[in-house]
């Protein structure tokens, strides 16, 4: 829609992961490094990690683009909400094996012979867990399992464990105290800086044709507002970015103003951020136990105090005390 009007050759801002886009601060490529290394050193065990929209699903593509050889093989595990044996199952399917009717020990033997068979051959095996975060504890002790497929020198599975930081406090917990002593390369992915964000919105800018334009459409106090809202998230960065666009186009403006990535920000809800509440599942009964436990302290108190009017009249007159209080 505004592309013609801002002479791009296509949308700079878009959401999904496109490799074309990378922008490689020095964390991005220390962590697509460290990736690339551990699957071609047959290192067995890494692990990136990253704030949600950081860019972690973006350089697993990169790295599949740059494994897309004909010497590896590689399962991607998006869905990790998944049994030990529906895992199993579902990187067993995804390598083109077949596990009709196959028990998880059946499964397991293939996977192994499979693996082996590719080792035999020179030739490398990538298992990619995506969202690693909310893999359950047994079925990643599956996947440790399976790093025991190994020769006194190499592994014979590369595994790479992409998820948000929740996944480093379920790696430090005791029960997995030994896949973590086997990880042999980690990396975290942040935030952009407010340099790091002006060069990446550049970048992309220039990549989809904005070319010497890319100033003059979003200059520096637009996009020191885009990394306050944003707080330096990529994702976060493109949402603002593309309505920022559009809004812009709709008023015919040449350049984005931070007037309108202050409305963005506020159609978006930028600024709200809800801590997540605590309750039981027994919210109700724990409410009407509180309000119980009020009108049981109520009426010891009025009992004290019709105590103290019977047996102490000058007190009780003194405090206003009465024998014909009303009940609670």
């Amino acid at each position: 829609m505004y592309k013609a009007f801002y002479n791009l050759k296509r949308n700079p801002f878009e959401i999904t992961p496109d490799p074309f886009f990378l922008f490689p601060t020095r964390r991005h490529n220390e962590a697509l490094a460290a990736l690339y290394y551990g699957v071609r050193r047959h290192k067995g065990f890494v692990v990136m990690t990253g704030e949600v929209g950081t860019g972690k699903t973006l350089l697993v593509r990169c790295l599949l683009q740059l494994l897309n050889q004909s010497d590896v093989a590689y399962a991607y595990v998006f869905n990790s909400r998944l049994s030990p044996v529906e895992f199993l199952q579902y990187i067993a399917g995804d390598f083109g094996l077949n596990v009709a009717g196959k028990n998880k020990s059946e499964l397991l033997l293939t996977l192994s012979n499979y693996v082996i068979s590719r080792h035999q051959k020179k030739l490398t095996t990538v298992l990619v867990v995506d969202e690693a975060h909310h893999v359950a504890s047994e079925v990643l002790e599956e996947i440790r399992l399976l790093t025991n497929l190994e020769t006194t020198n190499e592994k014979l599975l590369q595994i790479l464990l992409v998820g948000q930081p929740e996944l480093d406090e379920k790696l430090d917990s005791i029960e997995l105290r030994q896949l973590k002593q086997r990880i042999a390369l980690r990396s975290q992915l942040l935030p952009l800086n407010l340099d790091e964000t002006t060069g990446y919105i550049h970048r992309r800018l220039q990549l989809a044709g904005a070319n010497s334009n890319s100033a003059l459409l979003f200059p520096g106090e637009t996009i020191v507002r885009v990394h306050r809202h944003s707080r330096g998230i990529p994702r976060l960065i493109n949402t603002v970015c593309e309505n920022a666009l559009i809004t812009a186009y709709a008023r015919q403006s040449r350049s984005v103003t931070p007037d309108i990535i202050e409305d963005i920000a506020a159609d978006f809800r930028l600024g709200v951020v809800h801590e997540p509440k605590v309750e039981s599942a027994n919210g109700n009964e724990e409410g009407d136990a509180r309000r119980a436990a009020k009108t049981l302290l109520l009426l010891h108190d009025y009992l004290q105090k019709l105590q103290s009017s019977h047996g102490e009249p000058r007190a009780a007159a003194a405090t206003g005390a009465s024998k014909h209080e009303p009940y609670i």
